[in-house]
């Protein structure tokens, strides 16, 4: 009997992940108590890493579970406390809010943004010029409304696309019921054309992605940390812009040339065209919904268009915080086209609020960076050198912690200190800004490394639709790291020789 029990407890533990996996999970909860004995600094670094381990496993379970795991052992060991962990979550509040009601707006607008992106997606032939589009018009929306809102258009768009497609793949019409999670019923003579599909799907992810930090540097409101940067500068909206201009434009122009010249030679797992079968499927979807399309669901699309409108009019205007105009969102999109079901509202959050729990996990692993003073050592480092080698190596300094921590944070506590610094003489105005435009442009930037680097990137991972087109941590990685290399590189030299 008690070997039954126990056996049922093991089977039970992180539910049906690899056994290895739930073996290293038990090694780090079982190590973490020995090095914070010996010493909490190395500890705290260590427990980032491991973090940062449950991130690139996101497929083999969901990084809620074992994060937050470690982030409970984190507490109880004293590395940080209940309260801080409160604290950060309520400096971020305004992120949680978006992520609870914004998301959830945009699952009501659904049937809008699946026709308009089938238009484009249909009439656009090129994969270059596609690719452009979605890059291009991700970055410019990103610079008035926000990465999370952007990144949650492009997921509930892809996750339409692909859910036709895999109905018809698995033989099925386009109005029957649908599992598309797994590829059980998927015809044989379709799986060369689904995977093919995937890839064409998950490049065109990851052009939008990358757009969403292309225009995030590039206005006090394309980033939470921006603004806060900002606040702490006294810029307003124009002159944030100009300060940034002679970084953010060239970066911008240089990853648009990259999108563009991934695509033309097909580097990695770019390049992949839309399959010709699944053209036709997609055809005949929009073909086939046209002609069936009622008075009631073309009344739909309208006043899912003019909600559309009224979300990106009250956002680029700041008429309120994101997550109350994505409330705003909900409750119009729902009122006026009649979905007033408890349990048709219910499917609206099942995306969000898992991410929204392991974002508040990530906060505890914030505060033990913070408690343990992790980034310390490098901003005294830093600060050891003046000029123009100073704010380069902030710059780089930056972009490598953003990778492995949150561009918020770090851009927090640079920002801070070096305020601190200012407030206490030791620097004059000019180094002042100067810091503070290669903290932003530093923590925008390269942060397009890692998953972990930026909101958006995470919130893609560990989206539905992540699993659905092969989208891992490794696989975000390389597909980021030409983009990594070329804006990178391009936002150092325009810092050193523009700035």
């Amino acid at each position: 009997m008690a070997n039954t029990l126990a056996q049922s407890l093991r089977a039970n533990f992180l539910g049906n992940s690899p056994t290895w996996y739930k073996t290293t999970i038990i090694a780090f909860l079982v190590i973490n108590p020995v090095l914070v004995m010996i010493n909490p600094f190395v500890a705290g670094w260590v427990l980032v890493l491991e973090f940062i381990f449950t991130l690139a496993m996101a497929l083999k379970c969901y990084p809620l579970q074992p994060g937050g795991l470690l982030a409970i052992e984190a507490i109880l060991l004293g590395l940080t406390t209940p309260g801080h962990v409160f604290h950060e979550a309520e400096n971020n509040f305004p992120v949680i809010m978006l992520l609870m009601f914004m998301v959830a707006g945009i699952y009501f607008l659904r049937e809008m943004l699946l026709f308009t992106f089938t238009k484009i997606l249909l009439g656009v032939r090129s994969k270059v010029l596609l690719s452009l589009m979605f890059s291009f018009t991700a970055a410019f929306l990103s610079a008035f409304l926000d990465a999370l809102t952007v990144t949650a258009v492009i997921i509930t768009v892809a996750v339409g696309f692909y859910g036709v497609y895999h109905k018809v793949a698995s033989g099925k019409s386009f109005s029957a019921s649908h599992d598309h999670g797994s590829d059980d019923d998927v015809d044989t003579l379709h799986r060369e054309d689904l995977d093919q599909f995937r890839a064409f799907l998950r490049s065109l992810m990851m052009h939008g992605a990358v757009g969403t930090a292309l225009g995030g540097v590039t206005t006090l409101v394309g980033e939470p940390q921006n603004l806060l940067i900002a606040e702490k500068m006294d810029w307003e909206f124009v002159e944030f812009f100009m300060r940034m201009a002679h970084i953010s434009m060239p970066v911008l122009v240089v990853g648009l040339i990259t999108c563009a010249l991934l695509e033309i030679f097909k580097v990695g797992d770019y390049g992949t065209q839309l399959g010709p079968k699944v053209r036709e499927v997609l055809e005949a979807y929009d073909k086939e919904a046209s002609e069936k399309r009622t008075k009631s669901e073309s009344a739909v699309i309208l006043m899912q268009s003019i909600v559309a409108l009224l979300l990106v009019a009250a956002l680029a205007t700041h008429a309120a915080e994101p997550g109350i105009v994505g409330l705003m969102v909900i409750v119009l999109s729902t009122a006026l086209n009649g979905v007033t079901e408890e349990h048709r509202l219910g499917h609206a959050f099942e995306e969000a609020l898992p991410f929204t729990a392991l974002l508040v996990v990530f906060f505890a692993i914030v505060a033990v960076i913070a408690d343990q003073g992790l980034f310390a050592p490098v901003i005294d480092w830093v600060m050891t050198y003046e000029g123009k080698t100073q704010a380069a190596l902030f710059y780089i300094a930056n972009g490598l912690l953003s990778m492995i921590s949150d561009n918020v944070f770090v851009a927090t506590v640079y920002i801070n200190e070096v305020r601190e610094i200012y407030d206490a003489g030791n620097l004059t105005r000019e180094q002042f800004d100067a810091l503070a435009i290669a903290i932003n442009t530093g923590t925008n930037i390269p942060s397009v490394a890692t998953p972990n680097g930026q909101a958006a990137f995470l919130f893609l991972l560990t989206s539905a639709l992540a699993p659905l087109i092969r989208l891992s941590y490794g696989k975000m990685v390389i597909m980021a790291l030409p983009y990594t290399v070329t804006m990178s590189i391009t936002g150092l030299a325009a810092l050193w020789y523009l700035g």
